[in-house]
Protein backbone atom coordinates (compact mmCIF):
# COMPACT_ATOMS: atom_id res chain seq x y z
CA UNK A 1 0.00 0.00 0.00
CA UNK A 2 1.36 3.38 -0.96
CA UNK A 3 1.80 5.82 1.89
CA UNK A 4 0.80 9.42 1.44
CA UNK A 5 3.77 11.75 1.68
CA UNK A 6 3.70 15.36 2.71
CA UNK A 7 4.50 17.53 -0.28
CA UNK A 8 6.38 20.65 0.81
CA UNK A 9 5.39 24.05 -0.42
CA UNK A 10 7.93 24.81 -3.17
CA UNK A 11 8.22 28.34 -1.82
CA UNK A 12 8.41 27.85 1.92
CA UNK A 13 11.44 28.42 4.08
CA UNK A 14 12.90 28.64 7.55
CA UNK A 15 15.17 31.60 8.19
CA UNK A 16 17.81 31.55 10.91
CA UNK A 17 17.48 35.01 12.44
CA UNK A 18 20.09 35.93 15.02
CA UNK A 19 18.96 39.55 15.08
CA UNK A 20 22.14 40.81 13.44
CA UNK A 21 22.42 42.86 10.26
CA UNK A 22 23.27 39.91 8.03
CA UNK A 23 20.34 37.79 9.20
CA UNK A 24 18.03 40.81 8.96
CA UNK A 25 18.90 41.32 5.29
CA UNK A 26 18.70 37.57 4.67
CA UNK A 27 15.21 37.58 6.15
CA UNK A 28 14.21 40.38 3.78
CA UNK A 29 15.52 38.38 0.82
CA UNK A 30 13.78 35.20 1.97
CA UNK A 31 10.48 37.03 2.39
CA UNK A 32 10.74 38.34 -1.18
CA UNK A 33 11.43 34.84 -2.53
CA UNK A 34 8.91 32.70 -0.64
CA UNK A 35 5.19 32.40 -0.05
CA UNK A 36 5.56 31.10 3.50
CA UNK A 37 8.39 31.72 5.94
CA UNK A 38 9.14 30.83 9.53
CA UNK A 39 11.72 32.48 11.77
CA UNK A 40 14.11 30.48 13.94
CA UNK A 41 16.23 32.10 16.66
CA UNK A 42 18.84 30.08 18.53
CA UNK A 43 20.58 31.39 21.64
CA UNK A 44 23.69 29.66 22.94
CA UNK A 45 24.56 31.44 26.17
CA UNK A 46 26.25 34.35 24.41
CA UNK A 47 27.00 37.65 26.19
CA UNK A 48 24.33 39.60 24.31
CA UNK A 49 21.68 36.88 24.35
CA UNK A 50 18.84 39.07 25.65
CA UNK A 51 19.54 41.92 23.23
CA UNK A 52 19.78 39.58 20.25
CA UNK A 53 16.49 37.95 21.23
CA UNK A 54 14.86 41.40 21.34
CA UNK A 55 16.20 42.15 17.86
CA UNK A 56 14.85 38.84 16.59
CA UNK A 57 11.38 39.53 17.97
CA UNK A 58 11.41 43.12 16.71
CA UNK A 59 12.31 41.96 13.19
CA UNK A 60 9.67 39.22 13.33
CA UNK A 61 7.06 41.78 14.39
CA UNK A 62 8.15 44.10 11.58
CA UNK A 63 7.41 41.35 9.05
CA UNK A 64 4.34 40.03 10.87
CA UNK A 65 5.84 36.57 11.33
CA UNK A 66 3.64 34.44 13.55
CA UNK A 67 5.42 31.16 12.90
CA UNK A 68 8.55 31.68 14.96
CA UNK A 69 10.60 29.51 17.25
CA UNK A 70 13.08 30.60 19.92
CA UNK A 71 15.41 27.86 21.16
CA UNK A 72 18.32 27.86 23.59
CA UNK A 73 21.32 25.56 23.18
CA UNK A 74 23.28 26.67 26.21
CA UNK A 75 25.40 23.54 26.05
CA UNK A 76 27.65 25.50 23.68
CA UNK A 77 28.40 27.86 26.58
CA UNK A 78 29.16 24.87 28.80
CA UNK A 79 31.53 23.51 26.15
CA UNK A 80 33.18 26.95 25.99
CA UNK A 81 36.10 27.89 23.80
CA UNK A 82 34.70 31.27 22.75
CA UNK A 83 34.83 34.76 24.21
CA UNK A 84 31.14 35.11 23.32
CA UNK A 85 30.18 32.41 25.82
CA UNK A 86 33.04 32.36 28.33
CA UNK A 87 33.35 35.61 30.30
CA UNK A 88 36.81 34.59 31.44
CA UNK A 89 37.93 35.18 27.84
CA UNK A 90 38.23 38.71 26.51
CA UNK A 91 36.34 39.82 23.41
CA UNK A 92 39.30 41.19 21.49
CA UNK A 93 39.43 44.57 19.84
CA UNK A 94 38.68 44.62 16.13
CA UNK A 95 41.47 43.80 13.70
CA UNK A 96 39.91 43.73 10.26
CA UNK A 97 43.20 42.84 8.59
CA UNK A 98 43.74 39.69 10.65
CA UNK A 99 43.38 36.25 9.04
CA UNK A 100 43.51 34.42 12.37
CA UNK A 101 40.46 32.76 13.91
CA UNK A 102 39.23 35.30 16.50
CA UNK A 103 38.31 34.52 20.10
CA UNK A 104 34.66 35.11 19.18
CA UNK A 105 34.51 31.92 17.10
CA UNK A 106 32.05 29.49 18.69
CA UNK A 107 33.27 26.00 17.74
CA UNK A 108 31.02 24.43 15.10
CA UNK A 109 28.10 26.63 16.11
CA UNK A 110 26.52 26.89 12.69
CA UNK A 111 26.38 23.11 12.31
CA UNK A 112 24.42 22.88 15.56
CA UNK A 113 22.03 25.57 14.36
CA UNK A 114 21.55 24.04 10.93
CA UNK A 115 20.75 20.69 12.53
CA UNK A 116 17.91 22.26 14.51
CA UNK A 117 16.68 24.16 11.46
CA UNK A 118 16.70 20.93 9.45
CA UNK A 119 14.60 19.14 12.07
CA UNK A 120 12.02 21.92 12.04
CA UNK A 121 12.05 22.19 8.25
CA UNK A 122 11.32 18.48 7.93
CA UNK A 123 8.39 18.77 10.34
CA UNK A 124 6.95 21.84 8.60
CA UNK A 125 7.58 20.56 5.09
CA UNK A 126 9.73 23.57 4.26
CA UNK A 127 12.27 22.87 1.57
CA UNK A 128 14.82 25.57 2.22
CA UNK A 129 16.80 27.03 5.10
CA UNK A 130 18.18 30.54 4.83
CA UNK A 131 21.24 31.57 6.81
CA UNK A 132 23.03 34.93 6.70
CA UNK A 133 26.55 33.57 6.31
CA UNK A 134 29.11 35.91 4.75
CA UNK A 135 32.32 34.67 3.15
CA UNK A 136 34.00 37.95 4.12
CA UNK A 137 33.91 36.54 7.66
CA UNK A 138 35.21 33.11 6.63
CA UNK A 139 38.90 33.88 7.22
CA UNK A 140 37.96 34.03 10.88
CA UNK A 141 34.98 31.66 10.99
CA UNK A 142 35.46 28.33 9.21
CA UNK A 143 31.72 27.57 9.39
CA UNK A 144 30.98 30.60 7.20
CA UNK A 145 32.71 29.14 4.14
CA UNK A 146 30.62 28.21 1.07
CA UNK A 147 32.10 24.70 1.03
CA UNK A 148 30.81 24.11 4.56
CA UNK A 149 27.22 24.73 3.44
CA UNK A 150 27.59 22.53 0.38
CA UNK A 151 28.87 19.72 2.60
CA UNK A 152 26.07 20.21 5.13
CA UNK A 153 23.46 20.06 2.39
CA UNK A 154 24.76 16.59 1.52
CA UNK A 155 24.43 15.65 5.19
CA UNK A 156 20.79 16.75 5.15
CA UNK A 157 20.15 14.68 2.04
CA UNK A 158 21.72 11.60 3.63
CA UNK A 159 20.08 11.99 7.04
CA UNK A 160 16.43 12.82 6.32
CA UNK A 161 13.45 10.93 4.89
CA UNK A 162 13.67 9.96 1.22
CA UNK A 163 10.92 12.41 0.25
CA UNK A 164 12.50 15.30 2.16
CA UNK A 165 14.19 17.94 0.03
CA UNK A 166 15.83 20.77 1.95
CA UNK A 167 18.26 23.20 0.36
CA UNK A 168 20.48 25.62 2.25
CA UNK A 169 20.25 29.17 0.92
CA UNK A 170 23.09 31.62 1.60
CA UNK A 171 21.99 34.63 -0.49
CA UNK A 172 24.54 37.12 0.86
CA UNK A 173 27.54 34.84 1.20
CA UNK A 174 29.48 36.48 -1.63
CA UNK A 175 28.55 40.06 -0.75
CA UNK A 176 30.72 42.59 1.04
CA UNK A 177 29.30 44.30 4.11
CA UNK A 178 28.71 47.45 2.04
CA UNK A 179 26.75 45.43 -0.52
CA UNK A 180 24.74 43.84 2.29
CA UNK A 181 23.82 47.30 3.58
CA UNK A 182 22.82 48.37 0.08
CA UNK A 183 20.75 45.21 -0.42
CA UNK A 184 19.02 45.81 2.89
CA UNK A 185 18.11 49.36 1.91
CA UNK A 186 16.77 48.19 -1.46
CA UNK A 187 14.49 45.70 0.29
CA UNK A 188 13.51 48.07 3.11
CA UNK A 189 14.99 45.68 5.67
CA UNK A 190 14.61 47.01 9.24
CA UNK A 191 18.32 47.53 9.83
CA UNK A 192 17.48 49.91 12.67
CA UNK A 193 16.07 46.93 14.60
CA UNK A 194 19.13 44.72 14.16
CA UNK A 195 21.93 44.21 16.69
CA UNK A 196 25.48 43.14 15.88
CA UNK A 197 27.59 43.94 18.95
CA UNK A 198 29.42 41.07 20.66
CA UNK A 199 29.94 42.90 23.98
CA UNK A 200 27.10 45.19 24.90
CA UNK A 201 23.32 45.03 25.24
CA UNK A 202 22.88 48.79 25.76
CA UNK A 203 24.95 50.84 23.33
CA UNK A 204 26.90 48.88 20.72
CA UNK A 205 30.57 48.95 21.73
CA UNK A 206 31.78 49.97 18.26
CA UNK A 207 35.16 48.27 18.68
CA UNK A 208 34.57 44.50 18.52
CA UNK A 209 35.00 42.71 15.19
CA UNK A 210 31.28 42.55 14.51
CA UNK A 211 30.71 46.27 15.20
CA UNK A 212 33.76 47.23 13.16
CA UNK A 213 32.68 45.17 10.15
CA UNK A 214 29.19 46.61 10.34
CA UNK A 215 30.42 50.20 10.67
CA UNK A 216 32.82 49.77 7.76
CA UNK A 217 29.98 48.39 5.65
CA UNK A 218 27.77 51.41 6.31
CA UNK A 219 30.67 53.80 5.74
CA UNK A 220 31.58 52.19 2.42
CA UNK A 221 27.92 52.22 1.40
CA UNK A 222 27.81 55.94 2.17
CA UNK A 223 24.99 55.55 4.68
CA UNK A 224 24.81 56.30 8.40
CA UNK A 225 24.27 53.28 10.63
CA UNK A 226 20.87 53.80 12.36
CA UNK A 227 21.95 52.28 15.70
CA UNK A 228 23.97 54.07 18.38
CA UNK A 229 27.53 53.28 19.39
CA UNK A 230 29.56 54.01 22.51
CA UNK A 231 32.80 54.21 20.49
CA UNK A 232 34.02 53.99 16.94
CA UNK A 233 37.07 52.21 15.54
CA UNK A 234 39.39 54.81 14.09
Amino acid sequence: MNKKTKIPNPKSAIILVSGGMDSCVTAAIAKSENDEIAFLHISYGQRTEARERKAFNDIAEFYGIENRLDISIEYLAKIGGSSLTDKRMEVTEANLESTEIPTSYVPFRNANMLSIATSWAEVLGANSIYIGAVAEDSSGYPDCRPEFYKAFEKTIEAGTKPETVIKIKTPIIELSKAEIVQKGLQLNAPLHLSWSCYRSEDLACGTCDSCALRLRGFEQAGVKDPIQYANMVK
